[in-house]
């Protein structure tokens, strides 16, 4: 148990290190806005892997062991895995609760650019325009174009107003987008 302890424990090291490395400091961890509705989701799934997933998995750890030798038994060493695995998942999924900053949608300025909010812009290099969303941290999915806004994309966004550009550095250069118009579903 030690040994699978230390290595959840290693794994998460790992990640706030990479994390804190993202902001260029190490001894600050980034706050990132989040609603109280995904707080609560993410919340609710720690629960379910704490109090239903790992309590299965133990016990399917106990049945693999009592089939013998522990050296050349696969279903052991898978479910040690999958513990391994799991725990990983819940220190990551604590960390980013750890980081959350509640933000009352209500609050939120509606004629700018800020969390929650759907810009549309246009790309005036290319000429097109795009659809982008102002997401929280785990909310993000890139090919849909929802944006984490701790992103180089969502930071050069943040307190635009409709009309004005945002001339973001990316990896791969610069971005100027304008921005044609402002929305919020919250």
């Amino acid at each position: 148990m030690n040994d699978l302890l230390s290595e959840a424990g290693r794994a998460f090291f790992f990640m706030v290190r990479n994390r804190c490395r993202e902001t260029g400091d190490t001894k600050v961890v980034e706050r990132v806005p989040m609603t109280q509705e995904a707080y609560k989701k993410r919340k609710a799934e720690i629960e379910e892997m704490e109090n239903v997933q790992m309590p299965q998995i133990a016990e399917d750890i106990a049945s693999a062991r009592a089939e013998g030798d522990l050296k050349e038994n696969a279903e052991y060493h898978a479910q040690r895995e999958q513990q391994g695995l799991l725990q990983a998942r819940i220190n990551d999924l604590k960390f980013r609760l750890s980081r959350a900053q509640i933000v009352d949608p209500s609050q939120i300025p509606k004629d700018e650019v800020a969390f929650g909010a759907t810009v549309k812009v246009l790309d005036m290099d290319l000429d097109d325009e795009e659809e982008i969303t102002l997401v929280g941290d785990g909310d993000e999915d890139y090919d849909a174009g929802k944006y984490l806004i701790t992103s180089p994309i969502g930071r050069g966004l943040l307190g635009k107003k409709i009309g004005e550009v945002a001339e973001i550095a990316v990896p791969k250069g610069t971005i100027n987008f304008k921005v044609l118009d402002i929305s919020y579903e919250m």
